[in-house]
C-alpha cells in the first residue's frame, strides 16, 4: 500500500498562509527546485498526484532486486548531475556502465554502434565496428563528410536531414534511428538537430562544418570518462536522496494530492486549489503561497488564464507512451554478453516488437553482484510515436511476457524459454519522453515567455528542459532560483 512521502504537521490542513514556495510535480526537476527553495530557508511543499515521488526516476522490487524502473543512467554532459550526487552524499557511488559496447538490429543483420559517437553518429567514419555495421560503401560515404564544404548540411531542419547531408542515408537509418527512437521514442526526421544533441550546431561551426569533427569536439569537451554514467544501487536513490534533503530542511513531499487552479489574490499571493486523490479522500484545501514552480507536463492547462494568460492553444507533445519489461533470467549462456550492454533497434527490424534491449546485468557490474552468478537481468522497451494510431497495441499479462522473451531470445542470439524466467516486472511511462519537434520546442518557447510575465512563477521539468537528467537539473535549478532574486527568500 502506498503513502504519502513525508507529513509535515498536518501539511494537508496548513491551508491558506503556511508555505512560502509551493511545487507542482515531484520527478527529479520538482525535488530538485524544491531543494534549493527549502535550503534557502523557504516553508517548502511538493504536491504530486502520483503515489510516489520520482517520475521516471523510480525504483522497483523484481524477484528479490531493486532495480531502476525508468532512467538507469544520464549523460556526463554539463557535469550538473554529478555535482548534485556530489552534494547529497552519493559521488563516491557514480559508477561507469562496463566497457562492452552497444549494438543495433537492422534489416540487415546485427552489427555494433560506434563506441566513439552521438546519437549513433560516428566521430570516426572508418572505425572498425563503423565499418562492420554500415558497410564498406556506407563507412565509405560517411567519411566524406570530413572533406565536404560546411555548407553541406549547413540549412537542415532536423537531425536526420543533417546526418543524411553530410554522412549518407546509411548513417540515420543503421545507426542514428535506432539510438533516436530509443533515447527520444521518436524519429531523426521529427527532430531539430539543436534540441536532439544540444550544441551540435555550435560545434558544427567550430569544425568546419563536419559532423564527425563536431561529434569528437562535443565529447572532447565533456567530463572525462564514458558519456553515460550511474549510481551503484540504482538511478533511483537520487530520488531518495532529494527527498530526505527536502525534508530535513523542512520541507514537504506530499503524494496524490492534484493542483487543479491557481487565481492570484488581491494581495498578490498564489491560491492553488487542489483535489485529495486518496480512497476515501481527505478535505482538500486551497494553498496560498508566494512563489510556484510547475514541474509537470501539465503547466499550460495550470496555468492556463493565471493574470490574464491565454495558454488554451498551447499544443505540447505528450511523448509516445513507453512500456519496460524486466526479465531476470537463469541462463548461464548469457554471461558471455553476446550483445554488449543492449540492442537498439532499427526501422523495419519486424522480427521484434522492442526498440530497444538493455542488457543490465551486463551493463553494470552493481547489477550482476546483486544477480549473483548465471542469473542475468535485461530491460526491454517497447512504444514508438504513432505505435497507437496504427493499431500497434501491445499485449499484456502472459502475452507480453511470452512476447518480450521471443524478442529477448532474437536480440540476444540466444533460446529463452519460460523455463529461464525467474521474475519479471511491467512498468508503463506516460509524458515521459517529450519529442523535441518544432512544435513541441515552439509550444514550450510559449509557455515560458508568459510565465516569465507571472511574478513568482516558474517551470521546469523535461516537457520544458528537454529528455535527461543533464538537462532537467540545471533547469530546474535556474527555476527556483529565478524565484529566489525575483522575490527574495524573505518576502511573505
Amino acid at each position: 500500500m502506498s503513502q504519502d512521502v513525508a507529513q509535515g504537521p498536518d501539511p494537508a490542513g496548513t491551508g491558506s498562509s503556511g508555505w512560502e514556495a509551493v511545487v507542482v510535480g515531484a520527478g527529479v526537476a520538482g525535488l530538485v527546485a524544491a531543494r534549493e527553495l527549502a535550503r534557502a530557508g523557504l516553508r517548502t511543499l511538493v504536491l504530486d498526484e502520483r503515489e510516489a515521488p520520482g517520475g521516471a526516476v523510480r525504483g522497483h522490487d523484481v524477484a528479490g532486486l531493486r532495480l531502476d524502473a525508468g532512467a538507469d543512467s544520464y549523460a556526463t554532459r554539463n557535469g550538473s548531475v554529478a555535482a548534485l550526487l556530489g552534494e547529497l552524499g552519493l559521488g563516491d557511488d557514480v559508477v561507469a556502465p562496463e566497457p562492452r559496447g552497444a549494438w543495433t538490429h537492422l534489416t540487415s543483420g546485427d552489427g555494433p554502434l560506434p563506441r566513439t559517437g552521438l546519437l549513433g553518429v560516428p566521430a570516426y567514419p572508418l572505425a572498425a565496428d563503423v565499418r562492420r555495421t554500415l558497410g564498406t560503401a556506407g563507412a565509405a560515404r560517411a567519411a566524406l563528410d570530413l572533406v565536404l564544404p560546411a555548407r553541406v548540411g549547413a540549412d537542415a531542419p532536423t537531425l536526420g536531414a543533417l546526418v543524411r547531408a553530410r554522412m549518407g542515408d546509411a548513417v540515420v537509418t543503421r545507426l542514428v534511428q535506432p539510438v533516436v527512437g530509443g533515447v527520444h521514442a521518436a524519429d531523426p526526421d521529427d527532430l531539430a538537430a539543436e534540441a536532439a544533441a544540444p550544441g551540435l550546431r555550435e560545434a558544427l561551426a567550430a569544425s568546419g562544418g563536419s559532423l564527425a569533427r563536431a561529434v569528437r569536439r562535443l565529447r572532447a569537451s565533456a567530463p572525462a570518462g564514458t558519456a553515460v554514467e550511474g549510481v551503484a544501487g540504482g538511478v533511483h536513490r537520487l530520488v531518495d536522496a532529494l527527498v530526505a534533503d527536502v525534508t530535513a530542511h523542512g520541507g514537504v513531499v506530499l503524494t496524490r494530492t492534484r493542483a487543479e487552479s491557481v487565481t492570484r489574490t488581491a494581495d498578490g499571493t498564489l491560491a492553488l486549489g487542489t483535489r485529495d486523490l486518496h480512497d476515501p479522500p481527505r478535505p482538500s484545501r486551497d494553498l496560498r503561497t508566494q512563489r510556484l514552480v510547475v514541474a509537470t507536463p501539465g503547466a499550460a492547462g495550470l496555468l492556463d488564464g493565471l493574470d490574464g494568460a491565454d495558454l488554451r492553444d498551447v499544443r505540447l507533445d505528450d511523448g509516445a507512451p513507453v512500456t519496460l519489461v524486466t526479465l531476470v533470467l537463469d541462463e548461464p549462456a548469457l554471461d558471455a554478453a553476446p550483445r554488449g550492454t543492449g540492442v537498439l533497434v532499427g526501422r523495419g527490424a519486424d522480427d521484434v516488437r522492442a526498440k530497444a534491449l538493455t542488457h543490465a546485468s551486463a551493463k553494470w557490474g552493481w547489477v550482476a553482484r546483486a544477480a549473483g552468478a548465471g542469473r542475468h537481468v535485461v530491460r526491454l522497451s517497447y512504444g514508438r510515436a504513432g505505435d497507437e494510431a496504427r493499431g500497434d497495441v501491445l499485449p499484456t499479462g502472459d502475452a507480453l511476457l511470452d512476447l518480450a522473451l521471443r524478442d529477448a531470445a532474437t536480440l540476444l542470439g540466444v533460446p529463452l524459454g519460460r523455463g529461464t524466467l525467474h521474475g519479471s516486472a511491467v512498468v508503463r511511462w506516460t509524458q515521459s519522453l517529450p519529442r523535441p519537434s518544432a512544435g513541441h520546442r515552439a509550444a514550450v518557447a510559449a509557455v515560458r515567455q508568459t510565465v516569465d510575465a507571472m511574478p513568482g512563477v516558474a517551470v521546469c521539468g523535461a516537457w520544458a528542459a528537454g529528455n535527461g537528467l543533464a538537462s532537467v537539473v540545471p533547469d530546474a535549478r535556474a527555476a527556483a532560483r529565478s524565484l529566489l532574486v525575483d522575490t527574495g527568500p524573505d518576502a511573505s
